[in-house]
């Protein structure tokens, strides 16, 4: 089906495209290659009564088996990035690992932390993303995002309602288009080396020859998710082609042919066993959406 020249792929399954390789099949899907692009299909979406999901990277998210109805939109195609002495304006899709490279090559610090994080742009907002002491709120300035209402708006770091993995646009249902990050001037070499020093401490500790959604879980007051569930002696724990990670128990990797609802059993698996063991309950870090 075409919208103008903008192809709309019908009864697609979303699991070619997701970081895991796990997601059921959605009824419409587009990938736009411009904002303009995304505007007519969410004024298409609008006059046609369909619900809308919005993705970049698929990178920490499952889609159960079920699928999603309506109109599903992968972002990876609006990727522009542009730096502006101090600043970087980035579009939703492009992926963070390649801003945090950007930054490094223009002698901007601030974005160590996001160099191994295999997300877009635009996740990493409506998320917060963060890791190894860095965290998006710290260096985003301003976001630009299409409102339901397909006004477009511009939030300043104060509208946006950072926090623990959460932002405004897991509320208020904009659909953002790009985010401008104000950096710090550094040496490259410096900031280099930190970059080096977390894809190093990722490599040796995370499951990175295996498909995953990154930590699955969010870390609970006083303890450390992995921890738990490898003193619940969960690792290795399999429901279909989903497992613990034997390297990272807060991790868990698609190991063969695994599903959006074998990730979902075996994420209620875990939970159930760690708060029967110490009374702690785990609330996931990856969204769980779709139907089963």
């Amino acid at each position: 089906m075409k919208l103008n020249d903008i192809t709309i792929l019908e009864n697609q399954s979303l699991a070619p495209y997701a970081y895991t390789q796990v997601g059921g099949k959605v009824d419409y899907l587009a990938i736009p290659k411009t904002q303009l692009e995304l505007q007519q299909l969410l004024h298409w979406a609008k006059l046609k009564e369909q619900p809308v999901h919005i993705f970049g990277r698929l990178s920490n998210l499952v889609v159960r088996n079920g699928g999603l109805h309506g109109l599903s939109i992968l972002l990876h195609d609006l990727r522009d990035i542009k730096v502006d002495q101090r600043t970087i304006t980035a579009d939703a899709g492009a992926d963070l690992i390649i801003v945090a490279e950007v930054a490094m090559t223009h002698g901007l610090t601030g974005l160590e932390w996001a160099a191994g994080i295999p997300g877009s742009v635009g996740g990493a907002i409506f998320m917060n993303a963060g890791a190894y002491g860095g965290q998006t709120e710290m260096v985003v300035t301003a976001v630009t995002a299409i409102m339901p209402d397909l006004s477009i708006q511009i939030f300043k770091l104060s509208e946006l309602e950072f926090g623990y993995r959460h932002s405004i646009f897991q509320e208020n249902s904009g659909v953002i288009v790009s985010a401008t990050f104000t950096l710090t001037p550094d040496l490259k070499s410096d900031i280099q080396l930190r970059m080096d020093v977390n894809n190093y401490r990722r490599a040796d500790k995370q499951p990175l020859n295996y498909p995953s959604n990154g930590s699955v879980f969010k870390r609970p007051e006083g303890y450390f998710a992995g921890k738990l569930i490898m003193d619940s002696g969960l690792q290795g724990t399999r429901i279909g082609g989903i497992e613990v990670s034997k390297k990272h128990a807060g991790f868990m990797v698609n190991i063969n042919n695994g599903t959006g609802n074998d990730y979902e059993d075996l994420i209620h698996h875990v939970q159930v066993t760690v708060k029967k063991k110490f009374n702690v309950t785990l609330e996931t870090e990856v969204r769980i959406i779709g139907e089963r």
